[in-house]
């Protein structure tokens, strides 16, 4: 998952919510140098971020996905997760979606967690953006998907990945239940 589902899966915690968001800025098994509160934060990334990549079901898809993204299409679920959980988040969570960002753009972000100045900025421009409010749209999701292919260090087709998405949509939603349903038991999340 993306941006909104390592938010999800922080359970409504905002200072865990931004130590997960954190968890892509740290590289290493060595975490000593960051507050308990961060290190649970940076564990849940990865278990998240383990999680999904192992489960069964996405990796069918991933497989079904491959010969459009090659390369890309772990990346490419995660994004399309994201818009997933966007646009039917009233089955998720009690908040409404705008409710639950702003209650995550209006945190405050504890001094004595030491994150890195590029983190501030990708938090800072998060915020300022409300980039995650666009993800319920198809114009949130194309332009996740030009955006997350304009940093990917080799060329690649994740560019239409909206297209891909239109052309499997239903069994990328199938999918994305059956995830979503183990997920939320395996990490006991609760409205």
């Amino acid at each position: 998952m993306n941006y909104l589902g390592h938010l999800y899966f922080s359970n409504n915690n905002t200072e865990l919510m931004l130590a997960n968001l954190y968890g892509d800025f740290v590289k290493g098994r060595h975490l000593d140098a960051y507050t308990e509160s961060v290190q649970k934060g940076i564990r849940l990334h990865r278990a998240i971020d383990n999680y999904i990549d192992t489960h069964p079901e996405v990796l069918k898809l991933k497989r079904t996905l491959y010969s459009e993204l090659p390369k890309i299409s772990g990346v490419a679920v995660d994004l399309f997760f994201d818009h997933l959980l966007a646009k039917n988040w009233t089955n998720y969570h009690e908040l409404p979606l705008t409710e639950f960002l702003e209650h995550f753009y209006t945190c405050k972000i504890s001094s004595e967690a030491h994150y890195s100045i590029d983190f501030l900025k990708f938090i800072d421009a998060m915020r300022t953006h409300n980039w995650l409010n666009h993800y319920p749209s198809e114009y949130g999701l194309r332009k996740s998907c030009e955006g997350v292919s304009s940093k990917i260090s080799f060329p690649n087709s994740l560019n239409i990945g909206h297209i891909v998405f239109k052309n499997h949509e239903e069994e990328i939603e199938t999918c994305f239940k059956k995830f979503m349903y183990d997920a939320q038991e395996y990490f006991k999340i609760t409205d």
